[in-house]
C-alpha cells in the first residue's frame, strides 16, 4: 500500500470529521454561547476524553499495535485471534470498572478537575450531572480504539478514520433536536456524547468480522502477548498522554479565571485539532504499523528512512498550517463561532488562545510522528522520561505565564511544552542511532520556510480588518475565508513547485 495514499485517505476522513466537528461547535456556540453551561459541559466532556487517551488511543494503542503486528507477521491467524480475544476482554472489564467508579465518584472528579466551580453551586452541580451521563462513553470509545488498532494493523485505515464522524452527527442531533426536551438543555449534549460512542462501536464491528478478527469474550488471560501489552501500557499511559494531562491541569487553572476561560480555550483547541488530527494523528496512525513491521523484520535502515519521510512530510504540512492559524485567527473564529450568544469579546479572547496554541502546533504534530519511533520498538522508558520532564516544564510555564497572559498563557505553555517534548524525542532517536537524517535537510527546511513566509504575508495583507469579519454576514465570511484559504494553499504549493518540490518525492510504500 502507498503510504501517501493511505495518509490522504485517513486525512480526508479526518477532514470530514473536523468539518462536522466545527459545525457541531458552531451550533453549540450559537445555542449555548460561552458561559456557565458550556464551561460545565466542556469540563465533563474533557474527563472521559482524557481517559480515552489513557486507556485507548494513547497508551493502549501504542502498546497493543506493535505486539499485534508481531503476532500477525510471525505467529499466524489463530495466535493473533487469541491475543485479540484476551486483550479485548481484559480491556472491557477494566473500562466497565472505571466507568462505574466515575459515575459514583462524579462529585469528587468535578472537584479535582475544576475546583473553581465550587464557588458557583449551580455550575458545580451541572458538571456532576453531565459527568454521570458522559462517563460510559469511555467504554465504547476505548473499544473503538481497540478495533481501530486491529484494522490499522491490517491496513484498513479508512474505516476507523470515519468513526469520529458519527460522534459529531450524534452531538449535532442532540444540539438541534434533543436540547428542548431537557432541563437544562445542555444535558442533551451529554447524551449525544454517549450515543456517539455507541454508534462508533457499531460501525466498527462488521469490519472486524470481515477480516475475521472480531474479539470474542474469554475467561483465559494466559497469553504472553497480553502480559506484554499490560507491561508496556502502564508506563505508556503517561508517555503518550502528557499533552492531555497538561490540558486537564490547564482546565483547573482556567476554572479560577474569568467565566468563559474554559470555553475560550476549548474553541481554540478545537481549531488546533484540525491540523493536529489531519496531520499528526493520521501520520502516527499509518506510521506505527509499518514501523513495527520494520522492527519485527530487523530492518533498521528502512525504519530510519520511514521516520525521515514522516518528519519531512510533517514539516511540509504543519509549518504552513501553524502560520495560517495564527494569521487567520480572527477570520476563522468569527466565521465559525461568532453568532448568537458568542460575541465579539469571545472572538477576541479565543483569538489570543489560538495564536498562543499555534506557536506549538509543529511540536504537537511532531510528537505524534516521533513517539511511534520508540513505541514500535516496544521502548517505553525513554518517552516516559521525556514526558515527565515535559509535564513539569509545562506547569512551570503555566505559573510564569498565567498572571501576565491569563488563559492565553495556559495555551502558550501547552505549545512550548510540545516543542520541548518533540525536541527531546528527536534528540534521543538520533543519539541512539534509531533515526539518521537523510541528506538535504538544510536546503529542504529553507525552501519550505520561504514558501511559508510568502503565504503568511499574502494572507496577512489580504484578510482585511478584524471588524469586517465580526460584522459581515455568514455567507460573505465563508466566501472570503474560502478564497483566503484556497489562495494560500495555491501560493504555497506553487512556490514549492518553483523550488523543485514534486509529489512523487513523497511516495512511499507501507511495510508488507
Amino acid at each position: 500500500m502507498n503510504l501517501l495514499k493511505a495518509l490522504a485517505a485517513v486525512s480526508s476522513m479526518t477532514l470530514l470529521s473536523r468539518i462536522l466537528g466545527f459545525l457541531r461547535d458552531a451550533l453549540i456556540a450559537r445555542v449555548f454561547g460561552a458561559g456557565m453551561l458550556t464551561d460545565a459541559f466542556f469540563v465533563a466532556f474533557k474527563i472521559p476524553n482524557l481517559l480515552r487517551r489513557l486507556f485507548a488511543e494513547g497508551a493502549f494503542s501504542q502498546a497493543f499495535v506493535p505486539i499485534l503486528a508481531e503476532y500477525k507477521n510471525r505467529k499466524g491467524h489463530d495466535a493473533t485471534q487469541t491475543l485479540v480475544n484476551q486483550v479485548g476482554t481484559a480491556l472491557t472489564l477494566v473500562l466497565v470498572a472505571v466507568a462505574l467508579l466515575g459515575i459514583m465518584g462524579a462529585p469528587w472528579v468535578a472537584y479535582v478537575s475544576a475546583p473553581g466551580f465550587r464557588a458557583d453551586p449551580q455550575k458545580f452541580a451541572l458538571t456532576i450531572s453531565l459527568l454521570r451521563i458522559t462517563f460510559p462513553y469511555i467504554i465504547f470509545i476505548s473499544l473503538v480504539a481497540l478495533a481501530a488498532g486491529i484494522l490499522n494493523t491490517f491496513s484498513k485505515f479508512s474505516v476507523p478514520a470515519f468513526a469520529p464522524v458519527l460522534l459529531n452527527v450524534a452531538m449535532i442531533v442532540a444540539t438541534l433536536w434533543l436540547a428542548p426536551y431537557f432541563d437544562p438543555p445542555v444535558l442533551a449534549l451529554g447524551w449525544g456524547v454517549a450515543l456517539g460512542g455507541v454508534l462508533q462501536l457499531a460501525w466498527m464491528l462488521p469490519h472486524l468480522l470481515k477480516i475475521r478478527m472480531l474479539p470474542r469474550p474469554t475467561l483465559r488471560f494466559d497469553d504472553p502477548g497480553l502480559k506484554r501489552v499490560l507491561k508496556l501500557m502502564a508506563p505508556a499511559t503517561l508517555g503518550v498522554s502528557v499533552a492531555q494531562i497538561s490540558l486537564l491541569i490547564n482546565t483547573i487553572f482556567a476554572s479560577f479565571l474569568a467565566t468563559g476561560s474554559v470555553s475560550w480555550l476549548y474553541y481554540a483547541d478545537r481549531l488546533m485539532e484540525f491540523p493536529t488530527g489531519m496531520l499528526g494523528v493520521a501520520l502516527g496512525t499509518i506510521l506505527l504499523p509499518s514501523l513495527a513491521k520494520h522492527y519485527a523484520d530487523d530492518s533498521p535502515a528502512e525504519y530510519s528512512k520511514l521516520l525521515d519521510w514522516g518528519l519531512r512530510l510533517t514539516l511540509l504540512l504543519a509549518l504552513p498550517s501553524a502560520a495560517a492559524l495564527a494569521v487567520l485567527a480572527v477570520p476563522l473564529i468569527a466565521t465559525l463561532f461568532n453568532y448568537g450568544a458568542f460575541d465579539a469579546h469571545d472572538v477576541s479572547m479565543t483569538q489570543q488562545a489560538l495564536i498562543a496554541y499555534s506557536i506549538g502546533l509543529v511540536g504537537l504534530i511532531l510528537v505524534k510522528v516521533l513517539a511511534p519511533g520508540f513505541y514500535a520498538r516496544q521502548n517505553i522508558r525513554t518517552p516516559v522520561k521525556i514526558a515527565i520532564t515535559t509535564l513539569v516544564a509545562t506547569q512551570l510555564m503555566n505559573l510564569a505565564f498565567i498572571l501576565p497572559l491569563g488563559h492565553a498563557g495556559l495555551a502558550l505553555a501547552i505549545g512550548l511544552g510540545a516543542c520541548l517534548n518533540a525536541s527531546l524525542l528527536l534528540h534521543k532517536l538520533k543519539k541512539h542511532r534509531i533515526y539518521q537524517p537523510q541528506p538535504g535537510w538544510s536546503s529542504y527546511f529553507l525552501r519550505v520556510s520561504l514558501a511559508v513566509a510568502l503565504m503568511a504575508a499574502m494572507l496577512f495583507y489580504a484578510m482585511g480588518e478584524a471588524q469586517w469579519w465580526m460584522g459581515a454576514r455568514f455567507s460573505d465570511r465563508m466566501v472570503r475565508l474560502s478564497l483566503l484559504v484556497g489562495g494560500g494553499i495555491l501560493l504555497y504549493f506553487a512556490a514549492l513547485g518553483l523550488m523543485g518540490f514534486r509529489p512523487r518525492q513523497f511516495v512511499r510504500r507501507a511495510a508488507e
